[in-house]
């Protein structure tokens, strides 16, 4: 049986002069149309191809090797092509744009503008849909992360206290502002960690490792910029904040713990003017 909506490894059953059939069990066959056979195979009856299974503009299971950008189940931001009476039509990846409601809305919408959707199928029309409105779909199990976990988050939308962000694509996390060091946008996916899981449940992110690894992996990176710039950088712990976060993406407290524990160990020195290798 085939999953509308997700990637399927089918095995092809007969050829076509307008495509290739898949055997997809109680499903029957689907169609992969020719112009999407893969032209650099020498495909056989027998042969099992991995495509992308979806309704056409007829309402019919059809199979394509195109890839689209997000799966049923999944989350991405994608670009309005095209609004009417029906809802919106977004670009994700298909010749057959995607549906969103006018009713899944979360806020008006023009073309050309980028939206963060959930795609799922609905239950009955099984057509592939898209909704932003995403709370219902996500914290729905409980939290199990450990501070310092690595996690991968896609950037959602700007609030008073920062920016919230989809953790694996399960629960809301939030990026505080005193966190954001390089420049981040809804629609970004970025590699992050678990800062804090408070006990109303609320995830606290940071887009830098945490607590000891953190200073470690920046003790590194300054040796690193140190040594590519001939052993001299002209910050320390008395540079201003400003400066810190353009050279390295961090806080300034983070900066001067690295330094400090640089220092003692005896790897660098600290001046007014900057820091040095020591010799």
């Amino acid at each position: 049986m085939a999953l509308i909506g997700r990637f399927n490894t089918l095995q092809v059953s007969k050829f076509t002069d307008f495509g290739l059939y898949l055997d997809a069990g109680a499903d029957g066959e689907i169609l992969l149309p020719k112009r999407y056979i893969p032209k650099q195979e020498a495909l056989e009856v027998g042969d099992w191809l991995n495509v992308f299974v979806y309704l056409d503009s007829e309402d019919r299971v059809i199979a394509t090797t195109q890839k689209p950008k997000v799966q049923v189940g999944g989350f991405a931001s994608l670009k309005v092509v095209e609004i009417n009476s029906v809802g919106l039509f977004l670009d994700w990846g298909l010749s057959k744009d995607l549906l969103l409601p006018h009713s899944e809305e979360k806020r008006p919408l023009q073309v050309g503008d980028y939206v963060l959707v959930h795609v799922y199928l609905d239950p009955r029309s099984r057509r592939i849909t898209a909704t932003a409105r995403l709370d219902r779909f996500l914290d729905n199990s409980p939290a199990t992360y450990q501070v310092g976990e690595q996690v991968e988050l896609l950037i959602a939308e700007r609030t008073d206290l920062g920016f919230k962000a989809i953790i694996n694509e399960r629960h809301w996390g939030l990026l505080h502002k005193n966190e954001l060091f390089r420049f981040v946008r809804s629609g970004m996916r970025e590699t992050g960690y678990i800062r804090e899981v408070r006990d109303d449940g609320k995830i606290n992110l940071s887009l830098q490792p945490v607590g000891a690894e953190q200073r470690d992996v920046l003790a590194e990176r300054i040796v690193e910029a140190l040594q590519a710039a001939g052993g001299f950088l002209p910050l320390s712990d008395k540079s201003p904040a400003e400066l810190i976060s353009q050279q390295f993406s961090v806080s300034k407290g983070n900066f001067k713990k690295a330094i400090g524990g640089l220092y003692k160990r005896g790897v660098i020195l600290i001046g007014d003017d900057g820091i040095r290798l020591a010799p």
